[in-house]
C-alpha cells in the first residue's frame, strides 16, 4: 500500500491590530472620526496667520489647502512609511501645530507686509532641518524637557492665543465699523452655547464633533443676518495644487530661526510622547528606531511644508485619544484619513468651505479650542507634581515671563530686534526660562535623570494641538 503523504498545514501568524486592514464598513467611519477630531486644528494655523498678515479670502484659502495637503502627506508617511527610513508605522496623525502660531505672529509683527510670510517660512524650513539633525539624538535631550517644562509651554500656548478668539468674536477686523458690535458678540455667544449644550447632552460620536457642529450651526444662524460671506467659495478653483513659494521666496532671519527652533524642540517632545503613548495603547512598544523614524517624518514635513505654504508639523494628541477611546488600532484607518486630507488639499473649493464660517462663529468656538490647550498644559503640570517648592518657583517664573508680552506688549520695545522676536513671543520666552530654570534646579550639581525615566514620564495627554 502506497504510503499516504501527509502535508502539514501551519496556520498563518495572526495579524497585529496595528497592521490589520479592516473592511470598508469599519474603515471609513473610523477614518471620518479621526478627520472630525483633527480638522479644526489643521485649519486653525492658516486661518490665524493668514488673518494676521492681511491675506484676502483667496490667500487664506490657499493657506488652508496647503495645510491640508501637507497634513495628508505627513500622515501617510507616518502610517505607511518608506522602508526603514521614514514613518513610525503607527496610527499616528501629523499636521500643522498650533504651538508655532504665537512665535510666527511675533515674526510677522517685526517685519513689513512683504516680508512677513517669507520670514516665517524661512524660519520654519530651518526648524525642519534642525529636527532632522537632532532627531536621531533626541532621546538624550528629552531629560531637559520633562513634563514640568512642556506643561509650562503648553499652558502658555493656550493663554497667549486667547486674544485671537476674543478678536474673532468681535468681528476679526479691528478697523471695521462693526468691530465689537453686539450682533458679533451675540453670534459668538450663540456658537459657544451650542457647543456647550452638545457637550452636556450628546454622547458618542456626536459629542466628539461638538466643535464641528457648533461651527456649522453658528454659520447657518449667521446667514439670515447677512453675516456669512460666500465670496471665497465662488472664487476658489475646484482643483489646483498649491504653487511652490506662492507667497515669496523664504527669508532667513536669525532671531526668527532661533524662536522656531525652540518651538521645534517642544514639538519633538510632544511627538515622542505621542509615539510612546501609542506604542502602549497598540501593544507595540516604541523603540529608539521608531522614535527616530517618526521624528524624521516631522522634520521632512516641516522642511518641505513652507514650499507650498505649510507650517511646523507635529503629532496631534487628540487622535491618540481617539485610538485609545475606540480601540481601533489599525494604521490603515489613519492612512485613509491622511488620504482624505490630501484630497481636501488638492481641491481648494473644499478648503474654501471653511471661509464661509464668520469670524464671530470662529471666536465662539475658539474660546473652547484654545482654552482646552491651556487645560492640557495644566493637566501635564499636575501630573508632573507641584508639591515641591522648586517646581512651584519654576512654573511661577516661567509663566510670568511668558505672560509679560501679553500683559505689556511694549515691554521689550527698547530691546534689540533679535531679542524682541524671541522674548516678544510668550511661548518662546516661557520655554527658554523653563529650560534654564530646570537646568538650574534639577541638573546643575545633581545626578542626571535617567533617560528611561524621562521617556516614561512623557504624558500622552500633553499635546498642544487643538481638539
Amino acid at each position: 500500500m502506497a504510503q499516504q503523504e501527509h502535508v502539514e498545514h501551519h496556520p498563518s501568524p495572526p495579524v497585529h491590530p496595528v497592521d490589520e486592514k479592516p473592511a470598508a464598513k469599519r474603515l471609513v467611519p473610523a477614518a471620518l472620526q479621526h478627520i472630525a477630531a483633527m480638522y479644526a486644528g489643521v485649519v486653525t494655523p492658516p486661518l490665524i496667520i493668514g488673518q494676521a498678515v492681511g491675506l484676502d479670502t483667496a490667500g487664506r484659502t490657499r493657506l488652508i489647502a496647503a495645510s491640508l495637503l501637507i497634513a495628508g502627506l505627513a500622515t501617510l508617511l507616518q502610517t505607511l512609511g518608506i522602508r526603514r527610513f521614514v514613518g513610525n508605522r503607527l496610527p499616528f496623525v501629523n499636521a500643522a501645530s498650533s504651538a508655532g502660531i504665537t512665535p510666527m505672529l511675533a515674526i510677522a509683527e517685526s517685519n513689513g507686509r512683504a516680508h512677513q510670510l517669507p520670514a516665517i517660512y524661512g524660519a520654519v524650513m530651518v526648524a525642519g532641518v534642525f529636527c532632522l539633525a537632532v532627531g536621531p539624538f533626541f532621546g538624550k535631550l528629552l531629560r531637559f524637557f520633562p513634563p514640568l517644562v512642556t506643561g509650562v509651554v503648553i499652558t502658555l500656548i493656550g493663554v497667549t492665543l486667547m486674544p485671537v478668539p476674543v478678536g474673532w468674536a468681535q468681528g476679526g477686523d479691528r478697523h471695521a465699523a462693526d468691530f465689537g458690535a453686539m450682533q458679533n458678540l451675540a453670534l459668538a455667544g450663540f456658537t459657544l452655547v451650542v457647543i456647550l449644550l452638545i457637550q452636556r447632552f450628546a454622547q458618542g460620536f456626536v459629542k466628539q464633533i461638538a466643535l464641528l457642529i457648533g461651527l456649522v450651526v453658528g454659520t447657518l444662524a449667521a446667514i439670515p443676518f447677512g453675516m456669512a460671506s460666500f465670496e471665497g467659495l465662488r472664487s476658489a478653483p475646484v482643483a489646483a495644487l498649491p504653487a511652490p513659494f506662492a507667497f515669496g521666496a523664504p527669508e532667513f532671519q536669525p532671531a526668527a530661526i532661533l524662536s522656531l527652533c525652540i518651538v521645534m524642540l517642544v514639538l519633538m517632545t510632544e511627538s515622542s510622547a505621542g509615539m510612546l503613548a501609542l506604542g502602549e495603547i497598540c501593544d507595540r512598544p516604541t523603540t529608539g528606531t521608531t522614535l527616530t523614524r517618526g521624528l524624521r517624518t516631522d522634520g521632512i514635513a516641516t522642511l518641505l511644508g513652507p514650499v507650498f505654504g505649510g507650517f511646523p508639523t507635529s503629532a496631534f494628541a487628540q487622535n491618540v485619544g481617539v485610538v485609545s477611546l475606540t480601540r481601533v488600532r489599525s494604521r490603515y484607518v489613519v492612512a485613509l484619513a491622511g488620504a482624505a486630507l490630501l484630497v481636501l488639499g488638492a481641491f481648494p473649493v473644499l478648503g474654501a468651505v471653511v471661509s464661509l464660517v464668520p469670524m464671530p462663529v470662529l471666536g465662539g468656538a475658539g474660546i473652547v479650542l484654545f482654552g482646552s490647550i491651556a487645560v492640557s498644559g495644566i493637566r501635564t503640570l499636575s501630573e508632573a507634581g507641584l508639591d515641591d517648592s522648586s517646581h512651584i518657583t519654576l512654573v511661577a517664573v516661567s509663566l510670568g515671563a511668558g505672560i509679560i508680552p501679553l500683559a505689556a506688549p511694549t515691554f521689550y520695545a527698547d530691546f534689540p530686534a533679535w531679542a524682541q522676536t524671541v522674548l516678544g513671543s510668550g511661548i518662546s520666552a516661557g520655554a527658554l526660562v523653563a529650560v534654564l530654570l530646570n537646568l538650574f534646579f534639577h541638573h546643575l550639581g545633581t545626578r542626571s535623570t535617567p533617560r528611561a525615566a524621562v521617556l516614561s514620564a512623557a504624558s500622552p495627554g500633553s499635546g498642544t494641538q487643538i481638539p
